[in-house]
């Protein structure tokens, strides 16, 4: 967990209400704003400060007033089973639509054991552990993934053709946090490289790609490289096959497949935002699946042995040199150990862009120490 040098620490409670106050000042309705804050907010939380209020501005207010994002989500159920439901979200809110759907993944898992839905004409959903980490505080496995506008190239190849490709999974446990794995299907993804580029670093090599397949690791240059085309992103395992790179553009294109074609979507450069040269919408899918535990075991059951797992792992003979083994969701539970009484952490970059939403929408109740 890197803090940039002159960051300033905001309360969690102060934060999320100016981010509900932005996107009410853009068009958002106050209820569906109040869930985009919580969103974000808890990515923030967590650690994952990626995907939190550094990308308020740029992911959703921005596209907004681009007009290519609604703020005022029309959530509509286009066929349902006792099971299963397909949703257009109509490039609403895709906070607001996800959450929604995973609710119904929820109550379907409830009464019949499983519960799936697939949405189409979404929008950019925030950290796909939330949705998953819905289900597990539901005494569920939560499974979700989603696509996103092309940028990760296919093994062999160095054209952006796939998203990042979320495959997030949550699971119960009896320790004091549960088992979360929220990670893209590329070896990095793009808000990191945003997170890299405010900091003025350099990526690590093996991350990203140009057209002649070298490696590049200018973060600023990248960003402006993968809306161009010119650059794209490295599968989760890294080039070509002898690291098994083959491996991570399987499961990014498992993801593709699954928040596609269930629902009749789009997918991969029908995601590219943009159309006879002109911003359009990013039209996402996504899926959200259930599963009631207490339908094959006693929940009790399941989180003890899921616990024993896990702390078996942590326990394992460690690397020389190592201080410690983790499991997944560990370190994003020391990370709200930790912050819960600091807040948010905010880089010069993105209080400016606080400033300037703040100043532009005259929120000027908000006093902040920067």
């Amino acid at each position: 967990m890197e803090i940039e040098k002159g960051s300033k620490w905001i309360k969690f409670d102060t934060m999320e209400r100016f981010m509900a106050d932005v996107l009410k000042g853009v068009g958002v309705p106050s209820k569906d704003a109040a869930v985009c804050a919580d969103v974000l907010i808890a990515a923030d939380k967590l650690g994952i400060d990626s995907h939190g209020i550094s990308r308020l501005k740029t992911i959703y207010y921005d596209r907004i007033k681009q007009g290519i994002q609604f703020p005022k989500t029309k959530f509509e159920i286009l066929r349902q089973t006792p099971t299963t439901a397909v949703i257009d979200g109509h490039n609403g809110m895709g906070h607001v639509i996800a959450k929604r759907a995973m609710e119904i993944a929820i109550r379907k898992a409830k009464k019949y054991g499983l519960g799936m839905t697939a949405v189409r004409n979404s929008t950019h959903y925030g950290i796909a552990g939330y949705y998953a980490l819905m289900a597990s505080e539901a005494g569920m496995i939560g499974i979700t993934g989603t696509n996103a506008r092309p940028s990760v190239a296919p093994t062999f190849g160095t054209e952006n053709m796939l998203g990042t490709n979320a495959l997030t999974f949550g699971m119960p446990t009896d320790e004091k946090f549960p088992f979360l794995l929220d990670c893209a299907t590329s070896t990095t993804q793009r808000g990191k490289i945003e997170v890299y580029a405010k900091l003025g670093k350099e990526m690590p090599k093996g991350w990203v790609i140009n057209h002649k397949g070298e490696d590049r690791t200018d973060s600023l240059s990248v960003l402006k490289e993968l809306v161009a085309g010119t650059a794209a992103l490295v599968p989760l395992g890294g080039v070509g096959e002898e690291l098994s790179g083959y491996k991570g553009y399987g499961y990014s294109t498992v993801v593709e497949i699954l928040s596609a074609a269930l629902q009749q979507g789009a997918y991969m450069k029908m995601l590219l935002g943009v159309k006879d040269g002109k911003k359009v919408p990013y039209p996402l899918g996504h899926f959200f699946l259930a599963i009631n535990i207490e339908a094959f075991t006693p929940l009790r059951s399941f989180k003890k042995i899921a616990g024993n797992i896990l702390r078996e792992l942590r326990a394992s003979k460690k690397m020389p040199g190592a201080r410690r083994i983790y499991t997944a969701g560990e370190k994003e539970h020391l990370n709200w150990l930790y912050r819960k009484t600091k807040g948010v952490p905010l880089n010069k970059e993105t209080q400016c862009e606080i400033i300037a939403m703040r100043d532009e929408l005259k929120l000027n109740k908000y006093k902040f120490n920067f």
